[in-house]
């Protein structure tokens, strides 16, 4: 008698649940017709590995941030209006990390270096970083600490070093 093939219904349970919220999210949370709105959270599926770094969404993604939202390596969350972006509200240096992953994904090394460096002078003077970085008077703004823009500094690092 074969040996039974180990089994791992807790791994294939948690697989089976990742693709059927990858294909509700592909179904149902993406605009038909191309949204013209740009979020920076849409480089996320591309950076998590939702989406392969060849996807034409990831990639699209990229370019919609780097076009619409950069500014001198800072990166603004999203447009919330007419206003220019420094007039409604001030960059997130967790984005700017997000974005240098970004840059790392697709092979870029050198601009995922300028992001990271970027923003990594955006802390305050504790060395803490606030939720917010007005580029304009060079200072945090926001909540202090924001756990999560430590989090990602801590990664983008990381990934930049190997």
């Amino acid at each position: 008698m074969a040996a039974a093939a180990p089994r791992r219904p807790l791994a294939d349970t948690c697989t089976a649940l990742a693709d059927t919220l990858l294909d509700a999210v592909e179904r149902t949370c993406l605009h038909p017709d191309g949204d013209p709105s740009v979020d920076a959270a849409l480089l996320l599926p591309g950076v998590c590995g939702a989406l392969p770094a060849a996807d034409p969404r990831t990639r699209a993604a990229l370019a919609a941030c780097r076009r619409e939202l950069a500014d001198d390596h800072f990166l603004y969350r999203f447009r919330h209006d007419e206003r220019p972006l420094e007039e409604a509200e001030a960059t997130f240096p967790l984005c700017g990390f997000v974005m240098a992953l970004a840059e790392l994904q697709q092979g870029r090394t050198v601009e995922a270096f300028r992001w990271f460096e970027r923003n990594r002078g955006a802390c305050g003077g504790s060395g803490l970083y606030a939720e917010e970085f007005d580029i304009v008077q060079r200072r945090p703004r926001g909540k202090l600490p924001r756990a999560f823009v430590h989090a990602v500094l801590r990664e983008t690092a990381a990934r930049l070093g190997e």
